[in-house]
């Protein structure tokens, strides 16, 4: 019924059992793995057995047992002797009903987490009954189909932690925008995905709860701070995720597990309900599996909403329509300032070979050069500094989130609720940013930051005069080990070096995989004009056409399985 074919979004809507099959991919727990499960912040639980049995026979025989219930992941993860692993007797131990699997196995973990656990169950199974029950009021390819978000966008009902202790309980009283689009076209949330601290990191090592692993190498970062949600899909968890991205957040993340990755226009997606980092770059967009998918999600993402006062006011076109396979005409800019020191030799190249691809396909390609770039680094890390520093004053331990125990006044009890909620990145970035805006260096600081962010952005306005789009690496390496930058600040700081000068420009920015350095994905980072993300699509549609890094998938399969 469903073949071998590789499933996305487009494709499974076009499957008769997609309502059976996936509306009901319905129960979720966050962050509650161990071993094997620990790739992809996300456990989906089918709600039919015989469904379920199709998914797993269908992802078998590729070679990938993903999106399977928690008792197949567990039975193949730790049970012993072979016939453990047939799927027959799989599937006779799946019979437990998957609630009661839920709330009993690993009670101790789960209890931690069940209020998160309780309430994304609670809404991903309203959201598959109202689909079910009428599935012709919902015309959205994304009805039913299943996805998840990043845990710093706001769900009625569930915590939003941000990754952070100080918000470990917190539960809004309203939804963002970008999930009431969401559910209003059907589609599932299945849980809220781990991040680092705040969104600041570049590794989702960050995060106050757990490590997440990259699917390609589980000792590897899924890239930051948006690892989460990359995770998530890379390892078939959920066919999308929203991340947010502030220097880089999405389309990292994207480049390390082999996904697309898009941040949109600053103002082209509302940033109502999404929790600040850094306000003049933060923006949310979706991580998929291909092209057109991304379309697809960024089709209901993209809209004026007045609840957002940087929202832009036009109507979004139709994404879907640009997926153009033809880049005749088009004339590429290579800027050699983002192949310089710290790039890979495998990963210049990867991008290189896919340039010359789309050479081949009738673009034209030409060096230039932005000689500002240079400076995006240290520009970035004193305005997001120094506006975080501004946007996480209102966590003090007296209108929502944690507050101390500790009996005090109220000055130290602001003290020792900042000192115990937040994490050392939030507290570094914290102080540079409070540093930066003191009296007194205001001016040699934050000012001089903001004039050269301009000249960057005339960079950019230069470059787009000659050429329709630009491309670079999305990342200078592949995904690095967990722990290996952790005492290494600039290292891990330096990962974001190609995405930082997209969102102080506030352009669109698009990662796309394009090859592979030692079996880990190779991101390509496609840049447009403001509000270009039509020529980001058609570009990137043509390139996946002629290639399919888009279609390969980590290998997951536990327990030594062999081919």
């Amino acid at each position: 019924m469903l073949g071998a074919e590789t499933l996305s979004i487009s494709s499974v809507t076009a499957l008769e059992t997609k309502i059976v099959l996936f509306a009901r991919f319905g129960l979720v727990a966050v962050g509650l793995f161990e071993e094997l499960l620990e790739n992809a912040e996300i456990v989906v639980v089918p709600f039919d057995d015989e469904m379920a049995r199709l998914a797993f026979d269908a992802f078998r025989r590729q070679g990938r047992p993903a999106l399977l219930s928690i008792s197949t992941y567990r039975l193949m993860a730790h049970s012993k002797g072979d016939a453990n692993r047939d799927p027959d007797v799989v599937a006779g131990h799946r019979q437990r009903d998957p609630l009661e699997l839920l709330r009993t196995e690993d009670a101790a973990r789960y209890e931690r987490e069940s209020a998160v656990a309780r309430a994304v169950i609670d809404e991903a199974l309203a959201a598959a009954a109202r689909y079910d029950e009428n599935r012709s009021a919902f015309a959205s390819p994304l009805a039913g189909v299943p996805g998840a978000i990043k845990d710093n966008m706001c769900l009625v009902g569930a915590p939003n932690t941000c990754g952070s202790k100080i918000l470990a309980d917190w539960k809004p009283p309203y939804n963002a925008t970008v999930v009431n689009a969401i559910l209003d076209a059907g589609s599932v949330i299945l849980g809220k995905t781990n991040l680092d601290e705040f969104a600041m990191g570049s590794s989702t090592e960050n995060s106050a709860f757990k490590v997440t692993s990259n699917p390609w190498d589980l000792s590897r970062v899924p890239g930051g701070s948006s690892g989460g949600s990359a995770a998530a899909v890379a390892a078939g968890a959920a066919f999308w995720a929203l991340g947010s991205d502030t220097g880089g957040s999405i389309r990292q993340p994207a480049a390390f597990c082999g996904l697309v990755g898009l941040k949109p226009t600053y103002g082209r997606v509302s940033r109502y309900g999404l929790v600040a980092y850094a306000s003049s770059l933060d923006q949310i967009g979706p991580l998929t599996r291909d092209v057109r998918d991304a379309a697809l999600v960024m089709n209901l993402l993209a809209a004026h909403d007045p609840l957002d006062s940087t929202s832009w006011p036009e109507p979004a076109p139709d994404y879907t329509k640009s997926l153009v396979n033809d880049v005749s005409g088009m004339t590429i800019g290579v800027p050699k300032e983002f192949f310089g020191q710290g790039v890979e030799e495998d990963v210049a190249s990867a991008v290189w070979a896919a340039i010359r691809l789309l050479e081949q396909k009738g673009a034209r390609v030409k060096e230039i050069s932005m000689p500002n770039v240079e400076y995006a680094l240290p520009v970035y890390y004193i305005i997001a500094p120094a506006e975080a520093s501004s946007n996480l004053a209102r966590y003090d331990g007296v209108r929502y989130g944690h507050r101390t125990e500790m009996q005090c006044d109220h000055v130290a009890m602001f003290e020792q609720t900042r000192a115990e909620g937040f994490g050392a990145e939030v507290k570094q970035r914290i102080m540079i940013g409070t540093y930066a805006l003191s009296a007194g260096y205001y001016d040699a600081y934050y000012l001089k930051a903001q004039q050269v962010r301009t000249l960057l952005r005339r960079d950019f306005d230069s470059a787009f005069e000659s050429c329709d789009l630009l491309i670079t690496p999305t990342a200078p390496t592949t995904a690095f080990r967990i722990g290996e930058r952790s005492s290494d600040p600039f290292q891990m700081k330096l990962s974001d070096v190609c995405t930082i000068p997209v969102n102080l420009a506030g352009i669109p920015g698009m990662s796309v995989p394009c090859g592979f350095s030692n079996g880990l994905p190779v991101g390509m980072q496609l840049l447009g004009p403001a509000f270009g993300e039509e020529t980001l699509f058609r570009a990137a549609y043509t390139f996946e056409q002629s290639t399919d890094y888009h279609l390969a998938r980590p290998d997951l399969r536990p327990c030594g399985e062999s081919h």
